[in-house]
């Protein structure tokens, strides 16, 4: 059983009753993220994340750390483009605890000058381990090259220069203007009484003040070029990308489907031709990010820079030939039934459970039920994952992000043409 519950001032709680389990996971989510930044505090809403947990009026950053692992609880948040997440996960008898050290973090936090400084450091290591991680930074380019002059195609983290340049009157400021009541989703999940809950989270956000909506954000518009970063490693690490689909999109369960097929596991089309029957590479997958208008659709694989071309090739050669031919009733009924039972088997989990909750009331304003998106799934015909790969996959619209130790001599448009782009 699922209740909500909209206070005055715009916050939503939404609570799900579990009795069979011992636990209950508690997230804040607030609708902002590194997107609405300017370019003069990139990486400040990350920054701030860090921040809620470096102390508050009656808690310093050790005893919020201590409070919940004493009892085998978990605290914890999160960064995205789009939202933020605080978020606890505990045994039953110890929800107003949890409930009480994250309102303490959101509502009373410190942001001491000598926390801010300290934590400045952290983040800039936290950027350095990102940049020697080249499997993680092909991914970034691909988005910074894709969305070059938006700032959903900028890094979560921020830069060097941007987290050197935060002053505290800055980060103070954008928690102020973003943290808002009309931006705020609190959701629940597990063994809990939904009233009861809803009535203690109401007596800590009811009187938060409403604030107007921000401006509406910057559509993205896409660019796609070949974007090389030069890293000193073995492997040379490949990302294809197309324009992808907003959330809000009525194709956006047919393209599950159509990244299933390609992409989406080890029964895949590529895992299968790349790694299994040719062995060119370990890690070859593909994915879709959506947001609220837009989204990016990738094919990623990390292989050997002799590899590259053949890789790359096969990788279009997959695309031409679901453009062409489609996928098969076969897949499509596989991949049905594997998304059916990926999801149930995650709604096990109460944290899985608390992240639904949360994530579809901050895209959609209202709960998005499995049984629904079942039969979205179910729904989805071949020759709706004709028409989508036919509309995505054109050859004015693929870019490639590469990372490698030299930078490979690749003719996009000749490569493409070859295929039958």
């Amino acid at each position: 059983m699922v209740r909500k519950e909209v206070l005055p001032n715009g916050v939503r709680i939404v609570a799900e009753s579990i009795p069979h389990v011992r636990s209950v996971a508690l997230g804040i989510w607030v609708a902002t993220g590194s997107r609405d930044e300017e370019p003069a505090v990139a990486g400040v809403s990350h920054f701030l994340e860090h921040l809620l947990f470096k102390g508050t009026e009656k808690r310093s950053a050790k005893d919020l750390a201590e409070v919940l692992e004493a009892v085998g609880g978990q605290l914890n948040a999160f960064t995205s483009k789009e939202y933020t997440c605080y978020h606890a996960k505990i045994l039953d008898e110890h929800f107003d605890l949890a409930l009480d050290v994250l309102t303490d973090m959101f509502f009373n936090s410190r942001f001491n000058e000598e926390d801010i400084e300290r934590e400045r450091r952290v983040v800039l290591e936290e950027i350095k381990m990102y940049e020697d991680s080249p499997d993680e930074v092909v991914h970034e380019l691909l988005s910074e090259t894709m969305w070059s002059t938006n700032s959903l195609g900028k890094p979560i983290l921020g830069t060097y220069e941007s987290i050197d340049s935060l002053s505290r009157d800055m980060i103070v400021d954008h928690f102020h203007n973003e943290y808002t009541a009309n931006r705020i989703v609190i959701a629940v999940a597990g063994r809990i009484d939904p009233d009861k809950v809803i009535a203690q989270i109401r007596t800590h956000f009811e009187k938060m003040e409403k604030k107007k909506n921000r401006e509406i954000r910057q559509l993205p518009t896409t660019t796609t070029k070949v974007a090389f970063v030069k890293k000193d490693v073995e492997q040379v690490q490949l990302c294809i990308g197309t324009s992808g689909l907003a959330h809000h999109s009525s194709n956006i369960y047919a393209l599950h489907i159509l990244n299933n097929v390609i992409g989406g596991g080890a029964s895949s089309r590529l895992f299968q031709e790349i790694r299994e029957n040719r062995g060119l590479a370990y890690s070859v997958f593909s994915y879709h990010s959506s947001f609220s208008d837009a989204g990016l659709f990738s094919i990623y694989a990390g292989t050997s820079p002799n590899y590259l071309q053949e890789v790359l090739e096969i990788s279009i050669q997959e695309m031409v030939r679901i453009k062409n031919e489609g996928i098969t009733e076969k897949e499509l009924k596989r991949i049905q039934d594997q998304i059916k039972g990926s999801m149930y088997l995650g709604l096990e989990s109460v944290n899985s459970r608390m992240t639904r909750l949360g994530r579809s009331e901050i895209l959609y304003g209202r709960y998005v039920t499995p049984e629904e998106v079942i039969e979205k799934i179910y729904n989805v015909t071949r020759e709706d994952v004709l028409n989508l790969a036919r509309q995505l996959w054109t050859k004015d619209q693929i870019a490639l992000a590469i990372v490698g130790s030299k930078e490979p001599e690749i003719e996009l448009a000749e490569v493409l043409h070859k295929q039958g782009m």
